[in-house]
């Protein structure tokens, strides 16, 4: 499997090369026209995520997440869901790599077979990094006007964070 891996992004290469060669492309002027929109883009993107990561870090830092874990302990006693992966959860549509950290110690303290760790994985692949995703593609089309899509955003990802605890409780 090594094998095939180091050889099929040069094979993937050469066939674009070869199709190119075939249609009559100039083939070195289209990869420097892509390579300079693909800077553009960057350049364009980069305030965006700038205020993202400004707006998270001060979410994280204002210790919100313990203000809002205690109104929720009682719910998620009295129904049974572990209130180790509630951060996990209420961080999930704000900050992807933030989730994995948490993902990662619920694996070390309860093992990533047990319960908690299995809930995790679940959320992880039934929800999405809705304000990343929002302030990526808005930002870098200018959209100032979200309207809908936030709301129907954190609602999905709402949606799969249930679907999540349903599915680990049916099959763990």
């Amino acid at each position: 499997m090594n094998k095939i891996s180091i050889i099929i992004i040069p094979i993937i290469v050469l066939g674009i090369v070869m199709y190119g060669y075939k249609k009559k492309l100039n083939i070195y002027d289209a990869f420097l026209t892509g390579a300079k929109e693909g800077l553009v883009s960057a350049f364009n993107i980069f305030p965006t995520l700038i205020a993202m990561v400004f707006a998270i870090n001060i979410f994280l830092k204002s210790n919100f997440i313990g203000f809002i874990l205690g109104f929720l302990k009682p719910v998620f006693k009295f129904l049974s869901i572990p209130l180790d992966i509630l951060p996990m959860a209420i961080l999930r549509p704000i900050s992807g790599s933030s989730t994995l950290v948490i993902m990662n110690n619920l694996f070390e303290n309860f093992g990533p077979d047990s319960f908690v760790g299995r809930l995790a994985s679940i959320i992880q692949g039934c929800t999405d990094t809705t304000f990343y995703v929002m302030t990526l593609y808005f930002g870098s089309l200018k959209i100032l006007k979200t309207r809908y899509a936030i709301k129907v955003g954190l609602f999905a990802d709402l949606c799969g964070i249930v679907a999540a605890f349903i599915i680990a409780n049916l099959f763990f």
